[in-house]
């Protein structure tokens, strides 16, 4: 009997487990300083495998030297990273497989169909927060590494599993390993693509804007400066500055994603009083940067064309529009499609899906950018979720994508770690 239909007969085996250990997770509300109880269950499968284990709380004096190190956080206690490592005879690559186990707020719950922590099947789907980013993807992760082992199948190469806090916040849980020496010769992400290879990933930054007006009654508001309708100028700037930017974009990779890097205005708050002319509005929102690009240059970019408000509003020549950088930074990744890693992915991805995989850019950033730039490594994002409902009310994951995710993992595993380092 061949190893593939040993993987699959085993992958069969496991699924009521599979799904248990899935609903388990969704069921802890791992969101950002609440990490704790999810990552108890990733230690306790972690020590059922046999990985040997490193657990650690993240101290800001460790990473804080970093160039890469943004975070608003400053205490992780009782929130630690987790990392598993399937040891190799020696002599193969090794592989990183990196998850992050905490999720965004579920929003308004009226929104939901179910809680959004039931962790509730119906119809082939687990719906939850986290189900699609990425806690399904780090059950393939585990179940891939349990059917190797279970069949007795030996690596050559290290496999180092990685569960890390505070990446929907700029990935500090990912630097703090890659500080701590993380590393290996190929590295997979399974956020959730829709089972499409990303080899590109999208960087992205939040920025504040200020903006300042005069305050007067709301009956004489002639005598003010509203400081909504100078907001008004102001997004339609960047509006301008994102079909400026998305014009030049001509990577392939791209072609199918409508707007490859977008400005997005997230949150405006203003005024106080609904009688009262405001006299501040503050703008904050993501700016996306491309794989080719750097932070430092999309940051000179956006500051340059705020400066020019001035020439058409003589407003802002007296009382310029205030920017700051804040919150987490998410660096771009930009691995060539004809890497080796991509290629034996896509090998194995083809045959288990019996059709070829699409290979695109990502939409969004990931932790990718971090352990490419940062560590050297090439890093590709592959994984079972389904990219429309991440974030999202409603949120699932197809259960026969993690199935398939897991065999693809395997299969991935035993021709990558047996190559030769």
């Amino acid at each position: 009997m061949d190893t593939h239909r040993l993987i699959k007969e085993k992958i069969e085996e496991k699924k009521k487990r599979t799904i248990k250990l899935l609903q388990r997770l969704v069921q802890e509300d791992s969101v950002r300083g609440n990490e704790s109880k999810a990552q108890a269950i990733i230690i306790e499968k972690c020590r059922k495998l046999g990985l040997e284990l490193d657990i650690w709380e993240i101290k800001e004096t460790d990473i804080k030297h970093h160039p890469f190190y943004k975070c608003d956080r400053t205490n992780f206690k009782g929130n630690p990273n987790v990392v598993g490592v399937l040891k190799g005879t020696g002599g193969g690559k090794s592989l990183l497989l990196n998850g992050h186990i905490d999720v965004v707020p579920e929003g308004d719950r009226r929104d939901w169909i179910y809680d959004p922590y039931s962790g509730l099947i119906e119809d082939g789907k687990l719906y939850g927060r986290g189900a699609t980013d990425m806690k399904g993807g780090s059950v393939a992760l585990l179940l891939a590494i349990e059917v190797i082992q279970e069949l007795n199948i030996p690596l050559k190469g290290d496999v180092i599993f990685q569960s890390v806090i505070e990446e929907e916040s700029g990935g500090t849980g990912t630097l703090a390993t890659l500080t701590r020496g993380y590393k290996a010769d190929a590295v997979i992400i399974p956020e959730p693509t829709n089972m499409k290879i990303f080899p590109k990933q999208q960087g992205s930054m939040w920025f504040r804007l200020k903006v300042k007006g005069k305050s007067a009654h709301g009956g004489t508001r002639y005598e003010g400066v509203n400081a909504i309708e100078k907001a008004y100028k102001v997004i339609g700037v960047l509006q301008q500055l994102e079909n400026a930017r998305n014009e030049k974009v001509d990577d392939p990779l791209y072609r199918n994603i409508p707007i490859p890097l977008p400005v997005n205005i997230g949150r405006i708050e203003s005024g106080k009083w609904p009688s009262s002319v405001p006299d501040t509005a503050i703008i904050e929102g993501r700016i996306g940067v491309g794989p080719w690009e750097t932070l430092h240059e999309v940051e000179q970019e956006f500051t340059t064309v705020i400066s020019k408000l001035r020439s058409i509003d003589p407003w802002f020549d007296e009382h310029p529009v205030e920017v700051e950088w804040f919150g987490g930074r998410w660096q771009p990744g930009n691995l060539p499609s004809d890497h080796e890693l991509v290629h034996t992915l896509s090998l194995h991805a083809e045959q288990v899906m019996s059709s070829e995989p699409i290979i695109e850019a990502s939409p969004w950033g990931t932790d990718g950018g971090i352990l490419s730039q940062g560590g050297n490594m090439p890093v590709v994002i592959f994984g079972p979720g389904t990219t429309e409902v991440a974030h999202d009310a409603n949120e699932y994951i197809e259960l026969e994508r993690v199935y398939q995710s897991a065999e693809i993992f395997s299969r991935f595993m035993i021709d990558w770690c047996n190559k030769p380092s």
